[in-house]
């Protein structure tokens, strides 16, 4: 074998032994600036157990307030029709309730308001 071979061999094995020493320093010792801890969790470490200091804490999920019409028409429990595509909703009694129909029924018009319609005008 070729000495400058064997040499070149060499400085390419020592560049990588020096580069993986650096990478294994350089990724125990970096912290997050903001909160002081390790950016990223070593893959051999288990994840953290989840904290158990409080009460139980259920995600977010949201609550339909609304039913399907059933055959064109709003239910006796939910009066108040909304119409979709346009985002309005109308109450009984108003000028456009017997002509709408309904793709969503609400119980309430609190309960369209909150799901994103507006009351139609009179």
């Amino acid at each position: 074998m070729n000495i400058h071979r064997i040499f070149k061999l060499l400085k390419i094995a020592i560049f990588m032994t020096v580069l993986i020493a650096v990478a294994k320093r350089f990724r125990g010792q970096r912290l997050h600036k903001a909160t002081g801890s390790p950016r990223w969790r070593p893959l051999n470490d288990p994840p953290p157990p989840p904290s158990r200091t409080g009460p139980v804490k259920f995600a977010d999920v949201p609550v339909q307030t609304w039913v399907e019409p059933v055959d064109g028409a709003c239910p006796a429990t939910h009066q108040v029709k909304g119409n979709a595509s346009s985002g309005i909703f109308h109450i009984p009694g108003g000028t456009s309730y017997e002509r709408t129909i309904p793709e969503r029924c609400y119980a309430s018009p609190v309960d369209a308001e909150a799901d994103g319609f507006r009351q139609a005008k009179s």
